[in-house]
């Protein structure tokens, strides 16, 4: 720690007197934050509130996107909303997020993002130039993406009742003929992939928000995924999973994957790729990259038979230079995410209850 230490500046002293626990019990009567962290407390919420209420078979499978069939085309559908602070951040901003957030939904069911919807929630008194600023971003954020935003809206709440700018985006995509990429299909034996480096995006919001500096500036990873999908799917179009771990982290999405396949996943702690500036940053806060939020990396789930051939793949895009195998699936411990530690050991990597980090998308 003393290294790290001496590597830590603060531009400002920050005020650590506003924190709340992100993971407060479960018994509540009342919405707190954890219910929107992407762990054991937001899933909660939807299993035993929101899916009881909706109702649906497509509605119970919880992936990224909804897959659905329409006109003899199969469709991905997804939405996400967007309250992250501050508004603008090293490497992107929340009109980066509303696009590429979505976009990769979509593409983590194999689908090509063709259109999005896009709302706005306006606070009064935000300045007219912070608004621009963020729909110009958004706007090349789209392009960047392939994506045509084709229709939106836009509400004004009081002073005081929203931060400035809430953005929520729906998309579709089409999903080739012969994709069947969902959670439920990891299997034992298949090697379990991340394209690059964990835990970027959440330590830079977290770098902004406090003032903090950790010797060198730490960005976010946002970015748009489908060509990387592509490119994958070409030397392999039988991927079982795919997943971009936003909320929660690497960690929630395994565990996620486990549970709905019923396998047990191994991970090789030494081989996680969790850069040197993220490693400082997250000793000196306390933080565990495995649980910090990403924007520009996905998880895959290969057959063994494909897996060097995925792995070349992902390394020739940009997206994917830094691609890693992190572990297997086994059919030990179904349905529990198992780390290898670099002394001989396991540990068991848990779901968390809520998020280290809140408002981070």
């Amino acid at each position: 720690m003393d290294g790290v230490r001496h590597r830590v500046r603060s531009a400002a002293a920050p005020d650590f007197s506003g924190w709340t626990c992100p993971a407060p019990l479960r018994d509540h009567r009342k919405v707190v934050m954890g219910h929107g962290g992407g762990g054991q407390l937001s899933a909660e919420l939807v299993e035993h509130l929101f899916a009881p209420a909706f109702g649906g078979e497509v509605l119970a499978e919880l992936g990224d996107a909804a897959t659905l069939t329409l006109g003899g085309a199969r469709l991905a559908f997804s939405t996400d909303s967007y309250v992250v602070r501050p508004l603008f951040f090293p490497g992107g901003s929340i009109g980066d997020l509303a696009v590429n957030g979505t976009v990769n939904d979509l593409a983590m069911m194999g689908a090509l993002p063709s259109h999005l919807s896009c709302g706005f929630i306006l606070e009064e008194g935000v300045e007219l130039a912070t608004v621009g600023r963020v729909a110009e971003a958004l706007g090349a954020a789209a392009r960047a993406a392939g994506v045509t935003v084709v229709t939106g809206d836009t509400k004004v709440v009081d002073a005081g009742h929203g931060d400035g700018v809430f953005i929520n985006t729906s998309g579709i995509g089409l999903i080739p003929d012969g994709v069947d990429i969902r959670p439920r299909r990891a299997a034992p034996g298949d090697v379990v992939i991340v394209s690059g480096a964990i835990g970027e995006h959440g330590v830079a919001i977290m770098s902004v928000r406090e003032g903090l500096e950790f010797g060198v500036e730490i960005e976010s990873d946002t970015a748009p995924l489908a060509s990387l999908v592509r490119a994958m799917l070409d030397v392999c179009p039988d991927l079982h999973v795919l997943r971009d771990p936003t909320r929660g982290g690497l960690a929630t999405s395994l565990n996620e994957i486990a549970s709905a396949a019923g396998v047990g996943i191994t991970l090789r702690e030494r081989a996680l790729p969790v850069p040197a500036a993220v490693a400082n940053a997250c000793a000196f806060l306390g933080l565990d990259p495995l649980y910090v939020a990403n924007e520009g990396k996905l998880v895959a789930f290969v057959p063994p038979a494909h897996a060097e051939k995925v792995l070349a793949a992902m390394r020739a895009h940009p997206r994917g230079a830094g691609a890693v195998v992190i572990g297997t699936c086994t059919t030990d411990h179904p349905g529990m995410v198992v780390a290898s530690t670099g002394l001989g050991g396991t540990r068991v990597v848990d779901m968390p209850l809520g998020e280290q980090l809140p408002r981070i998308c």
